[in-house]
């Protein structure tokens, strides 16, 4: 109260020496209740002044103050309710200081608050419920503080929240109020480093967030999380995109250890003695393999994810590796990206990750199993990862999703690809997800479109099956699977996984041969091949030119409408009548695809016989 009453004499003495507006009055008091100014910065604060637009830290417009910033500069004091006059400010920026006490509820008064920023400084107490009259209000980080209590749900009424909503590793507890689904999916949330706990809720924009936004909370549950509200949560959450915290934070928790550690760490040392002679062989293998190029085995790294937060460094089974040489995004930037699902399948979980610098990356994050937990499973399963990524890595064409980079430890498997914009062929055919989503109803593909992607997907399975420095198998092709640009050129995405996860972990066996029925060659109980591929691309061709949806029976449909010589009308896609110039070229791609699903394999062409065909189809052909 005392600095508050000295605030107000400053006030009164001000106004009587100089004619400063409302705005630098309001300024005044900030400075005033800063008690420590390393550096001065705040010694251009002058009462004497007409106004503050010419002080460090202040922007003006129309001489009304609309930003202050001062950004990592070691002040220390608290904020003065009297900000609240500043009627015009859109900007508040005060990051990496060391304001202490509680934030204002004055502070929601500030209706012109565009961004705020209060992050890592030494603020506590909860977070005020006027807060949500900050109506213009984009983006919030109140991450790095000590404010604790619940989450306030009135942050997810704020109209336009779209950029940052940052409230990680502070001490807030309790569940996430389910009013956080209906924050908008483009906003970037953060909930890291906190004590929350139960499931999180399954309803709105939750559903779509990575397990970035709810690591470091133990007691948390649910998806996108790997721990089940049923099974028993272990020491650390799963997420392949976790910031560490503060320095601060993390000396607080060095000093919070037990003294019950003192046993559990000779426990450790003995196991150590025990195992010297598997540690020094692996030393030496992590010593000859990073002489060689860009992985990182066994670096304890700032921002290192959550699935290897451990006190003692990480497990030297670790692997961080670019296949491609231009990639040259670091593994910390990569854990401190934001993500978002994007996609689901047996295989794993797909997410978007928005990095600081370049475009957007896809990571494919493999689903767990367990086929062994001895030294010699995991030196077997992580080798056999790494020959099985590299070769995907090399398999190069312009109708393939490029693998960039790849993350491996025991718990988790991560492969990072370019991202493809503009979703994929099974959307573009049926748009059954736009329409689910309220979404307009999308342009019919053209005969010359769909052409067009069928060569392109053609191409690049040919690639992988015999001009690829390894032949691969995809293994899973289907219409989910072909990814489109902007201008509809097709890329092949997920190729290569079947084996990646046979070899190296991420899925039952019963996973690993699976294709969804209707792509299914009748051979497909054994593990997947060449000639597979070549019938789930017969099957994806019948798609695109029914334009039906993947469903059982549809190859044995259009196969009995052939040997039945029923008009071309009872098949092909509704959309493509009035493209009467395509009728021949729509029977040649039938007649392919007749070829391509031959119940017996031996009877099936090869894809680079398969893409001659195609070649032939068309204009000038």
């Amino acid at each position: 109260m005392a600095k508050v009453a000295w605030a107000l004499l400053l006030f009164s003495v001000a106004s009587q020496a100089a004619a400063l507006t409302t705005d630098g009055l309001s300024l005044l008091a900030l400075k005033a209740a800063i008690s420590l100014d390393p550096y001065r910065i705040l010694d251009s604060w002058l009462d004497s002044d007409d106004d503050p637009c010419a002080w460090r830290g202040v922007s003006c417009q129309n001489g009304r103050v609309t930003a202050v910033s001062l950004a990592n500069i070691s002040l220390e004091g608290y904020l003065p309710s009297e900000l609240s006059l500043l009627s015009s400010l859109e900007i508040l920026s005060l990051p990496h200081n060391r304001f202490f006490g509680q934030i204002p509820s004055a502070i929601g008064e500030i209706r012109s608050l565009v961004s705020l920023d209060l992050s890592n400084n030494d603020f506590s107490g909860p977070v005020p419920s006027e807060i949500a009259g900050l109506e213009s209000l984009v983006s919030l980080d109140l991450s790095s503080n000590q404010l604790n209590g619940s989450l306030p749900p009135e942050i997810a009424a704020l109209p336009r929240l779209s950029g940052v909503l940052n409230l990680s590793c502070n001490l807030f507890s309790g569940q996430i109020p389910s009013a956080y689904g209906d924050i908008p999916v483009a906003v970037s949330l953060d909930l890291r480093q906190n004590q929350l706990s139960g499931e999180i809720p399954q309803v709105g924009s939750l559903l779509n967030q990575g397990p970035t936004a709810f690591a470091g909370n133990p007691a948390l549950c649910g998806f996108p999380l790997k721990y089940a509200c049923d099974q028993p949560v272990a020491n650390s959450n799963p997420s392949f995109n976790v910031r560490s915290p503060s320095p601060r934070s993390t000396a607080e928790e060095r000093q919070r250890r037990p003294v019950a550690m003192i046993p559990i760490l000779a426990v450790i040392i003995i196991a150590a003695l025990v195992s010297v002679i598997v540690l020094q062989w692996q030393f030496r293998r992590r010593r000859v393999a990073s002489a060689g190029g860009n992985r990182i085995f066994g670096k304890k790294q700032k921002g290192s994810p959550a699935w290897n937060d451990r006190s003692e460094g990480q497990n030297p089974e670790e692997i961080y590796m670019a296949v491609d040489e231009s990639f040259d995004l670091e593994l910390e930037e990569l854990l401190r990206a934001s993500a978002y699902v994007i996609g689901k399948s047996r295989s794993g979980i797909v997410y978007k990750v928005v990095v600081s610098r370049g475009p957007a990356l896809a990571v494919r994050r493999l689903s767990e199993i367990d086929d062994g937990n001895g030294p010699d499973d995991q030196c077997r399963r992580r080798r056999m990862f790494e020959a099985e990524a590299a070769a995907i890595g090399r398999a190069r064409h312009p109708n393939l999703v490029q693998l960039r980079a790849y993350y491996y430890a025991p718990d988790e498997k991560l492969l990072i690809y370019d991202y493809i914009p503009n979703g994929n062929l099974f959307m573009a055919l049926h748009g059954e997800q736009q329409a689910a989503a309220g979404g307009p109803t999308l342009t019919p593909l053209t005969w010359a479109a769909r052409l067009a992607i069928l060569k392109g997907v053609g191409r690049g399975l040919a690639c992988l099956h015999d001009y690829s420095p390894r032949k691969l198998v995809h293994g899973s092709l289907k219409s989910t699977k072909i990814l489109l640009d902007e201008e509809l050129r097709p890329y092949v995405s997920g190729f290569g996984i079947a084996q990646l996860q046979r070899g190296g972990g991420g899925g039952s066996k019963q996973q690993l041969a699976a294709v969804e029925a209707t792509y299914a060659a009748p051979e497909m109980r054994s593990p997947p091949t060449q000639r597979g591929d070549v019938y789930a691309f017969g099957v994806l061709m019948m798609e695109v030119a029914t334009g039906r949806r993947p469903e059982s029976g549809m190859v044995d449909s259009v196969r009995l409408s052939f040997k039945e010589a029923r008009p071309l009308s009872e098949v092909v896609d509704p959309a493509l009548l009035k493209e009467v110039h395509a009728k021949r070229e729509v029977l040649a791609v039938f007649h392919i695809a007749l070829g391509c699903t031959e119940a017996d394999p031996e009877g099936r062409p090869r894809m680079r016989t398969v893409v001659d065909g195609l070649e032939r189809i068309g204009p000038g052909s």
